[in-house]
């Protein structure tokens, strides 16, 4: 059994950023060497995302006007109130509830099979990342498990 792992950083455009790392993850996994058992792919950030989905224009549009009604920014958030909020502080704070109010409807984590070292994606599926928040430089974590 080998376990292989590997961090990319990245930096985001700013809000519904949708990054395809899909083929990130595909050099990953043959770096690895690692012919049949487990990649798991890891955002390390509680305002983005990380979904399976089709990388299509027109349904990233459509992703993009659900998740403005999930949690619309014009909303007041009480994670956003700084004369309240006692935790999780640094300076120069960002007001965004509504990013981590998006993020728990999401996937921070995806566990896939892999199999004769290739990835077990489905015709369509691709890898994203979905920021949530402002342009940030952003971190995945990733790491195949197997034979």
């Amino acid at each position: 059994m080998k376990i292989f792992n590997k961090t990319i950083e990245f930096e985001t455009k700013g809000l519904f950023d949708f990054i395809d790392i899909t083929n990130k993850v595909i050099n990953f996994v043959k770096e690895s060497q690692i012919k049949n058992g487990f990649v798991n792919i890891q955002i390390l950030h509680t305002s983005a995302a990380l979904i399976i989905n089709e990388n299509e224009p027109l349904l990233i549009e459509d992703f993009k006007e659900n998740l403005k009604r999930t949690a619309p920014q014009n909303l007041k958030y009480q994670h956003d109130d700084l004369t309240k909020r006692k935790v999780n502080l640094r300076p120069n704070e960002c007001i965004n509830g509504n990013s981590h109010c998006k993020a728990i409807h999401l996937l921070v984590t995806a566990t896939l099979n892999l199999l004769k070292g290739k990835i077990q994606l489905g015709q369509w599926q691709r890898i994203l990342i979905v920021e949530l928040d402002q342009s940030k430089k952003r971190k995945v974590q990733i790491q195949a498990l197997g034979v």
